[in-house]
């Protein structure tokens, strides 16, 4: 065994038997991921678990010493329905199967000897269509038999019948995924998920593992993550700290028989805690999160990373000699405006993006909470900064030459943040990305607004209101703000023609589920620190610059 993260990682090894071309190409795809993600590829003889894939007959005696091994041996794709073994493999499995439905997307879920999610004392179970699910494109394998010491761990419904897809018999040591039978569902990370956790069986831990949440500070953003932790299959919620008796008590309502305490240390000091999230204000982002390093704990910290770069870097160091994750919440990576903007530069429907600006704010006045304190907050570039600025450096990735800034003082006068900012990056190639927040805006410009060589994509601010009654009974309106609504997203031809872009359903708790696949399985996730070190290198650029009157400063 190797160690990732403090956990076991299991010894792999794979038996590929495939005429399909196409497949044993998505094979060899396949077990390079895996092997990022274990970091150990050996011969069957070594193995934990042998990966066992085929469509076609195994050389004579090989099968028979596979499944007589001390490996728990995986029946992945199509390998199950192979005519020539069928009865030794159904025997080994303790199932039996059927025909296959097209190549359709698949709605895979838990099983009822799989994990299940707890909300407010109803359990989500298979059949609660709006449970926990994934999405695959592939085919599902009718399961005719299953034996009754067979483990059920994940279903996928045929009309009314949910079929298994991923089983594991303890008795023999054998695991089937009937996933996987096509090669786009091999390069899908749902495969990827189920197969780890199935294959994680043979190591210490279980595909159930645990992985206990601390909250330590439970402010406005406290609750999305009290949320989010105790919907993610995997992560659980054991502890808030705040000092707030009236902050402590909405997190015990919202999550009863959670441990709420009103000192740090002793959130640190629980074994039953795996993982902090550090949402104190972002001046003490860096300190807390090194505590909790120090203390042996997996950290998130929420945006900004730290307000110099040199406290990321300590934080970064520190983690990665201790052998733990430490990343940033940076949510709004997985805004569905977000998404819709990255696929259409990614796609080239732009041709060779050259400029890009992004918008916020509107005209009235800030909050007077820290987040309008320049000391506390870091500055008006630190708040919305570290959201827009993560999504235009998400967008444009390569090198920066310099970043130029500037801010006004001009309305509010009792907090110290500017009351309208600016910060240019330009890049090495030329690109050019300008984002502007603002207290003073009695016109939006646009959220989007990004120049291609063959097209432009503009996205326009949505006014919502939500209409209801009042408690006497007459018309009452709550206009959301501009940045509460996705902006609708239009792309502009050359020749005139505007289409509308659709934007993508929003995935539920999206960060929250990679970091729980990512500390129980290893797989990669799309946010790194050094992706958020990078956003902050631009913030602490900008407020040089702005406070040396816009002179071009290069990012730490």
């Amino acid at each position: 065994m190797t160690r990732l993260y403090g956990r076991s990682v299991t010894r792999w090894a794979w038996v590929v038997e495939l005429d399909d071309d196409e497949l044993a190409a998505a094979s060899r795809r396949l077990r390079a991921r895996m092997g990022a993600a274990q970091g150990e590829e050996v011969a069957p003889s070594d193995a934990d678990v042998v990966v066992l894939l085929a469509d076609r007959p195994l050389p004579s005696g090989a099968l028979d010493e596979l499944l007589s091994g001390p490996a728990l041996v995986v029946l992945l794709g199509p390998t199950l329905g192979r005519a020539d073994a069928d009865d030794l493999l159904a025997e080994g499995s303790g199932i039996h199967v059927g025909a296959e439905t097209p190549v359709h997307d698949v709605r895979v879920r838990p099983g009822p000897d799989g994990s299940r999610i707890e909300r407010s004392g109803h359990v989500h179970g298979v059949r609660d269509h709006t449970g926990p699910h994934e999405h695959i494109t592939d085919r599902v394998t009718a399961v005719d038999k299953v034996l009754d010491d067979v483990e059920v761990l994940q279903v996928a419904a045929v009309g009314l019948v949910e079929h298994a897809v991923t089983t594991y018999r303890p008795a023999t040591g054998v695991g089937v995924c009937t996933l996987g039978a096509t090669p786009g569902a091999l390069d899908d990370p749902t495969l990827i998920l189920s197969l780890l956790s199935l294959g994680s069986r043979a190591a210490a831990s279980e595909h159930g593992v645990e992985i206990g949440v601390g909250l330590l500070g439970y402010g406005a953003i406290g609750h999305e993550h009290s949320r989010a932790v105790r919907a993610v299959d995997g992560l659980v919620l054991r502890a808030v700290c705040d000092s707030s008796s009236a902050r402590r008590a909405a997190a015990a309502e919202a999550a009863p028989g959670i441990a709420t305490l009103a000192e740090a240390d002793a959130l640190l000091m629980r074994d039953d805690v795996d993982l902090v999230v550090v949402s104190t204000p972002p001046s003490t982002h860096a300190d807390w999160a090194l505590r909790a390093i120090r203390a042996g704990k997996h950290v998130v910290v929420e945006k900004p990373f730290a307000l110099r770069t040199a406290e990321a870097d300590a934080v970064m160091a520190e983690a990665e000699a201790a052998g733990l994750l430490a990343v940033v919440y940076q949510n709004r990576r997985f805004d569905p405006d977000h998404l819709a903007v990255r696929k259409a530069l990614l796609s080239g429907q732009l041709g060779e993006v050259f400029s890009l600006e992004a918008f916020v704010g509107g005209y009235g006045h800030p909050c007077n909470l820290w987040h309008s304190d320049e000391g506390v907050s870091g500055g008006a570039f630190y708040d919305w900064g570290s959201h827009v600025l993560d999504q235009m450096l998400d967008l444009v990735p390569g090198d920066i030459e310099h970043v130029t800034a500037a801010t006004h003082k001009r309305r509010w006068h009792d907090i110290t943040n500017a009351d309208h900012s600016r910060v240019t990056v330009r890049f090495v190639d030329g690109t050019e990305a300008e984002f502007v927040h603002s207290d003073l805006a009695a016109a939006l410009k646009p959220r989007w607004y990004v120049l291609g060589t063959e097209g432009a994509l503009v996205g326009t601010w949505r006014t919502e209101r939500i209409v209801s009654r009042n408690d006497i009974g007459t018309l009452a309106e709550d206009v959301l703000a501009p940045a509460d609504s996705p902006p609708r997203l239009e792309l502009h031809r050359p020749d005139g023609s505007v289409t509308r872009l659709a934007t993508p359903v929003p995935e539920p708790y999206r960060f929250h589920r990679e970091l729980s696949a990512h500390l129980r399985l290893g797989l990669p996730m799309t946010v790194t620190a050094a992706q958020s070190r990078r956003v902050l290198a631009v913030m602490e650029a900008a407020s040089a610059s702005a406070a040396a009157g816009g002179r071009p400063v290069v990012p730490a």
